[in-house]
């Protein structure tokens, strides 16, 4: 049995959206810190364990810096920024393809200019988000590029 495809769009708000899809919020207010991000799930079928979502981060947003248990790849489809990966930050374009390795902090930032829209692909039964506690901050800021990089320089 097949299926239609699921074509996207440009919103009027020049978002990236695809047809039949609901875009829902990025995570709950007050849940952990992050800006202007939305979420989109793509693709989810009981006979899989995967789920592919489309993330899109505004311009100067944020996702939550956070660590889960399970691997996740990020693709990223439009726009530019740049992700913290462990200890390191790197700059992120179109087509760069993030992995994030289990229990590994991570976060992604949009450009001051345009939106970050990423896929990532998970499983779709996975752990609950572990946010930083003090301790963790501290480690982490104690590499100067990733204390920049938490302070949105």
């Amino acid at each position: 049995m097949s299926e239609r495809p699921i074509r996207p769009f440009t919103s009027s708000d020049g978002a990236y959206r695809w047809d039949r899809v609901e875009v829902t919020r990025y995570k709950e207010e007050g849940s952990a810190l992050f800006r202007d991000v939305t979420r989109q799930t793509l693709f989810r079928r009981p006979d899989l364990r995967g789920e592919l979502r489309y993330f899109e981060v505004a311009p100067a947003g944020y996702s939550t810096l956070e660590r889960h248990e399970h691997v996740h790849a990020v693709m990223i489809l439009r726009g530019d920024g740049e992700a913290l990966v462990g200890a390191e930050v790197f700059a992120v374009k179109t087509f760069d393809l993030v992995t994030v390795p289990p229990l590994t902090w991570h976060q992604f930032r949009a450009g001051a200019s345009s939106p970050l829209g990423f896929l990532c692909m998970v499983d779709a039964e996975r752990d609950k988000s572990q946010l930083p506690a003090p301790r963790d901050l501290e480690r982490l800021r104690a590499n100067h590029a990733v204390a920049k990089f938490l302070d949105g320089h």
